[in-house]
């Protein structure tokens, strides 16, 4: 199996089609800790949710991300609190996830909490 953070996310313009669930049931096994789930429109999409001891912690959890974002051109939802962080990725142009959904939670996985 591959490494997916050491891959490079691929812009997408909609012109490949959003992976069926058995794709990401595969997928999910390469990342950690991450969930798929349905929006109210049954597209899939990646989320995971992470605790910390305080407001710092957290706001530079999302710094690091944003920074990944940002390197991959590749920008995911983010919400943070007081000791809380969640994250969702999903393609918007295909709406759904795609091979580069995962890197990006791969990536993400690597940042030092």
């Amino acid at each position: 199996m591959s490494d997916l953070s050491k891959k490079k996310c691929v812009p997408c313009s909609g012109e490949i089609p959003a992976f069926k669930e058995n794709e990401i049931q595969i997928y999910i096994k390469k990342i950690n800790n991450w969930n798929y789930k349905k929006d109210e429109k049954g597209n899939f999409y990646l989320t995971k949710d992470l605790k910390f001891k305080n407001f710092e912690l957290s706001l530079n959890f999302i710094n690091k991300v944003s920074d990944i974002a940002e390197e991959e051109n590749h920008h995911p939802d983010l919400k943070f609190g007081w000791g809380y962080a969640n994250i969702i990725i999903c393609t918007h142009a295909i709406n759904g996830l795609a091979e580069s959904d995962f890197i990006l939670a791969a990536k993400i996985d690597k940042i030092n909490v």
